[in-house]
C-alpha cells in the first residue's frame, strides 16, 4: 500500500525546540543566503538584454521581482544573517545552519565581477558566522570560471572557517567534468573540503521543453539538471582520478538513488557496445561512487518513504537533513523527519553525526 503524502499535524502541535533535548541536535545542511550586492547585479542582467539565459531569466524574474507572498518572503530572508533568521531556526528547532551563497551564485556573471561577488559574499558570511558561531557554519563561494581563482578562493575559505564550497550546477552551461574546472576539485580533494553541488536552472539548450510546461525549476527542472551534472562527474571517471572528493547533493539526490539499478546495467551494456566516444570504463559501477563519494541530503524532500528508502540503498551514513531555507520553510517539515520510524541514534545520526563528520564541524554543538 502507498503510504499518503504528509499531512499537516493538529493545531496545537508543540513546536520543535533547539538544544537537543530530544537526543539529538538538527543541523540544517542547505540553507540560502544572499547579499544586497549580488541581487542588484543578478537583476541588473534582467535589464540586459544581450544576457541570453532564459533559465536564470524565469528564476531571477521571479525571485526578484514577484509581489506575490512567497518570493517576497524569500528575497527578504536570503537577504538576512541574524535575527530573523535566527528567530526563524529557534521557531523550527534547527540548532545550526550551513549557510552557502544561493544559485545561481557569481556563476552567470563575467569574470572581475564574479570573483568580486564571491569574495564578498564570503566576507559576509565569515562575518555572520563570528557574530553566531554556535548557530552559523558556510560553505565557500566561487567563480568556477576562473578555476585557479577559485581554486585559491577555497583556500581561503578554510581559513575563514568554511566548511565545504557551494557550486550551483553548470557555469555558463559547462560542467565540472571538464579538466579545465579540476584545479577546483583538487584543491576541494587537498583541503578535504565536501562541495555541495546545488541546483541550477538548466542552461538555453536544455532547457526549452521544461520551460514550456512551467517545469524548469524546483518542481523538475533542478532535479534533471543537477542529476545529469552529478551522472556526468561520475561516468565520465571524475572520482576515479578524484577518489577522495567529497560530494554533497540535496533533494535526495536529485532522483539518482531512485534510478541506481538501471543506471548500473545501462551503464555496463553502453560501455561494452562502444556506442560513445564519451563513454569509456570507470573503475566502479554508477551505484559505488554514489555509496562511496556522495551523501545526500532531505532539503525539500521531507517525506518518510523516499527518505528510508534513500538509507536502504545508499546506506545510512549517507543520507542527513537539511531544510532549504528560505526557499522551503515548514516548521511541519521538521516534526515530520522527527517522526521518521529511526531510533534516537540513528535520529541523531541523521540531524547530527552525518553532518558534523562530513562538514567538519564542532561536535555535539560545540
Amino acid at each position: 500500500m502507498t503510504e499518503p503524502l504528509p499531512t499537516f499535524p493538529p493545531t496545537g502541535t508543540p513546536a520543535p525546540k533547539t538544544g537537543g533535548a530530544q537526543g539529538y541536535l538538527r543541523i540544517a545542511t542547505e540553507e540560502a543566503f544572499a547579499t544586497p550586492e549580488i541581487i542588484k547585479v543578478w537583476l541588473g542582467l534582467l535589464d540586459d538584454p544581450s544576457f541570453d539565459d532564459p533559465g536564470f531569466r524565469s528564476l531571477w524574474s521571479f525571485y526578484g521581482t514577484a509581489t506575490a507572498e512567497r518570493p517576497r518572503f524569500i528575497l527578504e530572508h536570503l537577504q538576512d544573517l541574524g535575527d530573523k533568521r535566527l528567530k526563524a531556526m529557534d521557531d523550527a528547532g534547527i540548532d545550526r545552519a550551513i549557510l552557502s551563497l544561493t544559485s545561481p551564485g557569481a556563476q552567470p556573471l563575467k569574470k572581475d565581477v564574479a570573483r568580486e561577488q564571491a569574495t564578498l559574499a564570503n566576507d559576509r558570511l565569515a562575518e555572520a558566522i563570528k557574530k553566531h558561531p554556535g548557530r552559523f557554519s558556510g560553505l565557500t563561494a566561487v567563480a568556477p570560471q576562473d578555476p585557479e581563482y577559485s581554486a585559491k578562493e577555497i583556500e581561503r575559505g578554510k581559513s575563514l572557517g568554511f566548511n565545504g564550497v557551494i557550486i550551483n550546477s553548470h557555469t555558463q552551461g559547462e560542467y565540472l567534468d571538464d579538466p579545465k574546472f579540476w584545479p577546483i576539485l583538487e584543491s576541494a580533494q587537498a583541503q578535504d573540503t565536501p562541495i555541495y553541488l546545488h541546483p541550477n536552472t538548466a542552461p538555453k539548450n536544455f532547457i526549452q521543453p521544461m520551460l514550456d510546461a512551467g517545469l524548469d525549476g524546483a518542481i523538475w527542472g533542478f532535479a534533471v539538471e543537477t542529476g545529469t551534472h552529478l551522472l556526468r562527474l561520475i561516468t565520465k571517471g571524475v572520482f576515479d582520478r578524484f577518489p577522495n572528493l567529497k560530494l554533497v547533493v540535496g533533494h535526495l539526490g536529485e532522483a539518482l538513488p531512485f534510478w541506481l539499478y538501471r543506471l548500473d546495467y545501462m551503464h555496463g551494456a553502453t560501455v561494452r557496445s562502444g556506442r560513445y566516444e564519451a563513454m569509456k570504463p570507470i573503475e566502479l559501477k554508477p551505484s559505488e561512487y554514489m555509496r562511496r563519494n556522495i551523501w545526500v541530503t532531505t532539503s525539500g524532500m521531507a517525506w518518510a518513504p523516499a527518505i528510508m528508502f534513500c538509507r536502504e540503498v545508499l546506506g545510512a551514513d549517507r543520507v542527513m537533513y537539511a531544510m532549504d531555507y528560505p526557499y522551503e520553510y515548514q516548521v511541519d517539515e521538521v516534526r515530520w523527519q522527527d517522526d521518521l520510524p529511526l531510533t534516537v541514534a540513528e535520529k541523531k545520526q541523521f540531524y547530527q553525526t552525518i553532518a558534523e563528520d562530513v562538514f567538519g564541524l564542532p561536535k555535539g554543538g560545540e
